[in-house]
């Protein structure tokens, strides 16, 4: 059946609308998609239509996606769905915006940041293989860095789940770079392989370069099987001598000899911070050879049976120029040295039992079994995120050989509670490790501070001390910095306004009062001035007039002109006097109006004026009548 085309704005079960193509690789094609049910934008990974022909393998990838779905942490990407679309299988994963750690070392990193990844990766391949999950395939590409600088490991899709494998037995899906010896070898895959994978990513980080590079990827897995890598410090000579044991023990070619677990990875990560020079480093330095110093390949690890060991990786195919092509011969070589190894070990080898599995058993039950097949076994008390009594950790690990009636040590946990770290005042990158490391889950709020550096932590949301269940989200609230706010003008405002105002935009309002001529309560100065760019919190001071040097407009209407000019000069008012007619006896000398008004607010030395009256008698009428014996005389006005 042809492979069904994925283009823009496709519907995926009715759910999904495809958006654009993010990425491709051997076995998949990513795209970003709008998930219309929960409002957000995911990935969607569609399998090769390849793969739709073999349903054994369709199987598993059901089987170990469902399980990879369990993987919530913070350094994982989270699996949301899957299903199939038209033939093709696909899985829907939480979307991260920002670069996968291939482009970060690409623009190089500082050993600090390439660390500080690095311990993200180990915690969370340690959530996984806690949950019997091996992821088989880590490398850079599938570490994605978002902008806060937090790392999320990707495609746990094919992981190992338990005793499934996406694999063919003795094959390998995988990149040859970045695959541990026994993996290239077509044998089991453990916690320790991951473990070497991270070796080797952090070897690139720290250098830019890979372990092992060769014109084939067969070439560079006979690499991987059978030399020793230079020292990181060879390449990047700021690489200090303990980080270059570190990552020589995690790049150790037996299991055994290497970091049993991601939690002893991550404390000798810690000790090599703490002591560059590596003073006390103990069995660690064992593991790494003298800078410049040639280097003997190791024993190469027991070959598979006939059939087996052959490492499948994906390449353009080679033009045909008969049967002995040059990479035939370099497998055939390959596989000579196999056998002769095989040969040797197998008269050399002592009496060996190979360590069962028992993680995820309790105590009793794990002990039964080791010492059925012989074991020493040593328990050891640790809190841990499981239940009471469960087994957390075996050293050796489960797959590898040891002797009959050599010592396992089993770490048993206490319980489920843990303490929540103090992170207050850590920048929010390394508060967020911490919570990590205390197997706690980091979110993160962002809130203003005055007092807290923009980006370091205020408090954490349960506060540091608090016990609480391991895996628990802890919320980080950190600092945005100072939110700086525009001073408005209050100039001329009342008191009572301008203080609304500015406590309104968040501002601390001090009150200073001084004696000036502008009204009484009204707002003369404001420190800083209007338009300045302050913090919220920050102290604003208003000056307030008393209103000294100004005088209030008496009433002096119906006084007498003398009363009424000694109350305005006691006033520091200048008078000017108008005098008005009045025809009413009652109101000469006296105040017959005022300008301004009574109640006017006035400036001392300011002139005010009254009118006074000045009485004038009315003119009167004389009527005369005459008769034949006397005369009546009317005199009006206008008369001759």
């Amino acid at each position: 059946m042809a492979e069904p085309r994925l283009e823009a704005g496709n519907r995926i079960s009715d759910r999904y609308t495809l958006v654009q193509r993010i990425g491709s690789g051997g076995m998949a094609d990513v795209w970003l998609a709008e998930d219309s049910m929960l409002e957000r934008r995911v990935a969607l990974k569609f399998l090769h239509d390849r793969f739709a022909q073999d349903n054994q393998f369709i199987e598993r990838f059901r089987r170990e996606a469902s399980a990879a779905a369990g993987l919530q942490h913070a350094n994982v990407v989270g699996v949301y769905d899957r299903g199939e679309w038209e033939g093709r299988h696909w899985i829907a994963m939480e979307y991260v915006e920002g670069a996968s750690l291939k482009d970060l070392i690409s623009r190089g990193l500082s050993i600090g940041e390439a660390v500080e990844i690095v311990r993200q990766v180990l915690a969370g391949a340690r959530f996984a293989h806690e949950r019997g999950i091996i992821h088989r395939d880590l490398k850079p590409q599938n570490v994605l860095v978002d902008a806060d600088g937090r790392a999320r490991v990707a495609d746990f899709g094919i992981a190992r789940a338990g005793v499934s494998e996406i694999t063919q037995t003795g094959s390998v899906l995988g990149t040859a770079q970045y695959l541990s010896p026994e993996q290239a070898q077509g044998f089991d895959v453990t916690a320790s392989s991951d473990l070497y994978s991270v070796g080797v990513i952090l070897y690139e980080a720290l250098t830019g370069q890979v372990p092992f590079e060769a014109d084939s990827t067969v070439a560079v897995a006979l690499k991987q099987v059978s030399e020793q890598p230079r020292p990181p410090s060879a390449l990047n000579p700021a690489v200090s001598r303990a980080l270059d044991a570190v990552v020589l023990r995690a790049l150790a070619k037996e299991p055994g000899n290497r970091f049993s677990t991601a939690d002893q990875f991550l404390a000798a990560l810690d000790a090599a911070e703490a002591d560059p020079e590596g003073g006390g480093l103990g069995d660690t330095a064992a593991f790494a050879p003298v800078v410049g110093a040639p280097t003997a390949p190791t024993a190469l690890a027991p070959s598979p049976p006939p059939g087996e060991g052959v490492v499948m990786v994906e390449e353009e195919p080679e033009e045909e120029r008969g049967w002995l092509t040059r990479k035939r011969a370099i497998a055939l070589g390959v596989l000579a040295l196999l056998a002769a190894a095989v040969a040797v070990w197998a008269l050399t080898r002592p009496e060996t039992v190979t360590v069962p599995r028992v993680l995820g058993e309790s105590a009793f039950e794990a002990r039964t079994t080791l010492e059925e097949r012989e074991f020493e076994v040593v328990l050891r008390e640790a809190e841990a995120c499981a239940p009471e009594d469960i087994v957390t950790e075996q050293d050796p690990p489960a797959g590898s050989d040891a002797e009959q009636g050599s010592r396992v040590v089993l770490t048993v946990s206490q319980g489920l509670q843990v303490e929540v770290p103090d992170t207050r005042g850590l920048p929010e990158a390394e508060a967020a490790r911490k919570i990590t490391q205390a197997e706690l889950n980091p979110d993160t709020r962002k809130q203003a501070s005055r007092n807290v550096n923009a980006g370091e932590v205020i408090a954490s949301e349960p506060p540091a001390g608090t016990e609480v269940d391991c895996e628990s989200a802890v919320t980080l609230v950190v600092s945005k910095g100072q939110i700086l706010v525009e001073l408005p003008d209050v100039l001329g405002d009342s008191e009572q306004s301008a203080r609304a105002e500015l406590e309104r935009l968040g501002f601390l309002v001090n009150v200073e009062t001084r004696d000036a001529d502008e009204p009484e309560g009204t707002v003369i100065s404001q420190d800083p001035g209007p338009g300045s760019t302050l913090a919220k919190g920050t102290e604003v001071t208003i000056v307030i007039s008393t209103g000294a040097g100004t005088v209030i407009m008496p009433d002096v209407e119906g006084r007498s002109a003398d009363s009424a000019r000694q109350t305005l000069a006691a006033r520091g008012l200048s008078v000017s006097v108008v005098e008005q007619e009045t025809d009413e006896p009652s109101e000469d000398e006296r105040v017959l109006d005022q300008a301004p008004a009574a109640g006017t607010r006035l400036r001392q030395g300011e002139l005010v004026e009254i009118f006074v009256g000045v009485f004038v008698e009315p003119e009167t009428t004389t009527t005369s009548t005459t008769t034949t014996d006397s005369t009546t005389t009317t005199t009006g006005p206008g008369t001759p």
